[in-house]
Parts: C-alpha cells; sequence; structure tokens
C-alpha cells in the first residue's frame, strides 16, 4: 500500500484554509486503503517528520480507536486522518480533549451541526443513547519519559448506512444527521483549523480557556451516571466536571473520585 497523489478536493481545501492551518497538512501522505493512518503517521514521526505532516486514507483495514477497539473504516464513508505534533511538554496532557473541542468545533463550522464532546475522546449527537459522530486516538512517542511527538487520529463518520450493525446502533454520521451530502474535504480542513488554534492555544498556556470550552461542549454529559471497573469491582458514580489536568472528576457514596485512564461507561 503505497501513497498516491492527494485528490484535488483535499488538496484544494487545504490551499483554501492554509491561512488558519499553521504548519499542519503542508505535507500529506493519501493512500487509497491503508492499515491504520495513525501507525503510518507514528512511523513517519519516528523517522524525523516535522511537525504538521499529515497521513489521509480513503479506507483503513485496521483502523482502531482508543482502548484497542476497532473502528469501522469503509472505502470513502469517512474521514481518517492522523496529523503529527510535537507539543512542548506542558501541552501533552490536554491534547485528546483539545483534538475533541476542535473537531466539534470544526464540524459545526462546515455543516452547522452542534455536536457535543463526551470525556475522553468523543464527539456525539444528542439522544438517547447518543451517536457517536467522530472519535479522536492521541498516540504518543518517547524515550527516557520525554514525550518526542503525538499522534492526533481522528475518525468522523460521513455517509449512513456504511457501519457493521453493532457499529451502527451506537453511531451516526454527518449525511444522516444534514440529510444531504457533504465534503469530507471541507469537514476536515475545519477541523484541522480549529485544531491548530487550540492546540496553540496550549502551547501558550491558555489551557483554562480551552478547558473551559470544552466544559461547554460537555454541559450535557454532567450530572449522568457512569460506571467503571477496579480491581475489587465495577463502581458508578454521577460525572460532575472535569478538573485543570483533564481527569473526570465523579461523585460517589464514599466522596469524589478522579478518573484518568480506562473505559467509563456511561449508563444513562
Amino acid at each position: 500500500m503505497n501513497p498516491t497523489s492527494i485528490p484535488d478536493e483535499f488538496a484544494e481545501a487545504f490551499a483554501q484554509a492554509r491561512p488558519r492551518l499553521g504548519p499542519l497538512a503542508a505535507r500529506v501522505l493519501w493512500y487509497d486503503e491503508i492499515t491504520s493512518t495513525n501507525d503510518r503517521a507514528l512511523a513517519w514521526a519516528e523517522s524525523g517528520a516535522e511537525e504538521g505532516c499529515l497521513v489521509l486514507a480513503d479506507a483503513q483495514t485496521s483502523g482502531r480507536g482508543r482502548l484497542g477497539r476497532a473502528w469501522a473504516s469503509p472505502a470513502g464513508a469517512g474521514i481518517y486522518a492522523s496529523t503529527v505534533l510535537r507539543p512542548p511538554a506542558h501541552a501533552v496532557g490536554l491534547l485528546t480533549m483539545a483534538a475533541g473541542l476542535a473537531v466539534s468545533e470544526g464540524i459545526a463550522s462546515a455543516t452547522g451541526l452542534d455536536a457535543y464532546v463526551k470525556w475522553p475522546n468523543d464527539v456525539c449527537m444528542p439522544g438517547r443513547p447518543p451517536r457517536k459522530l467522530a472519535g479522536i486516538l492521541a498516540e504518543a512517542g518517547s524515550t527516557g519519559g520525554r514525550v518526542l511527538h503525538v499522534v492526533v487520529g481522528i475518525g468522523i463518520n460521513v455517509l449512513p448506512g456504511a457501519y457493521p450493525p453493532a457499529v451502527a446502533a451506537r453511531a451516526t454520521s454527518l449525511e444522516a444527521e444534514l440529510g444531504r451530502a457533504v465534503q469530507r474535504s471541507t469537514v476536515l480542513a475545519e477541523c484541522l483549523a480549529a485544531l491548530w488554534r487550540r492546540y496553540s492555544m496550549l502551547g501558550a498556556g491558555e489551557a483554562g480557556a480551552v478547558l473551559a470550552d470544552w466544559r461547554r461542549r460537555a454541559a450535557s454529559t454532567f450530572g449522568r451516571r457512569v460506571e467503571w471497573d477496579t480491581p475489587a469491582g465495577s463502581r458508578t458514580g454521577i460525572a460532575r466536571d472535569v478538573d485543570a489536568s483533564g481527569a473526570l472528576v465523579v461523585a460517589t457514596d464514599s466522596g469524589l473520585v478522579r478518573l484518568t485512564a480506562g473505559e467509563v461507561r456511561w449508563t444513562e
């Protein structure tokens, strides 16, 4: 699977958005099909790719999300993109949340859809149950405890009805929500522009402002019951907030608990 020429629609969208992209998408590898854009971007980063290099594919055969879950990636049905970032140490911890916020903002800018964010890395549309529209997978490369690069993978469902039944039951797509066709290239360009803005804010020490805007996008999730596993068994509580480090703060019968990793199941 070798890269081919980037489709004109993406090249044109990136050119139009260039003043807002910083270095993002200055160099692009396009694949008609690839195992995983994140894997290719991580390898590229390890070989010295500069910040902003982007891997983009029409289909993935082994796309994945958080905790190793498969991410359905049919040809032409979604946006599958991974970008190389080289963040300062103080920006690493909130990068996934900043990227989720950026994707929700980019979708809103390109389509008008008002999606919300759900801790730690999902972009969803309201409903019972909520329907997942997009997800973020940030993976770091480090040495000696120092992060050298972070690859931010973005997966956005674009076409309706192209996903396995188990996925379709809890997912939605841009076109299903809008009832009309969507230009993948425009959506991605707007998401990358928002990502560069939010990433730049983290780098400039404006994490508080990023978190405040993330909270606004996540407001509908606070007050909902969550469940998670511990060595002693599963626990439940009510999601209340996120703290300055990005941890989810949950109220339980025994007090407040900070969740920083692992699976959180939103049960209501």
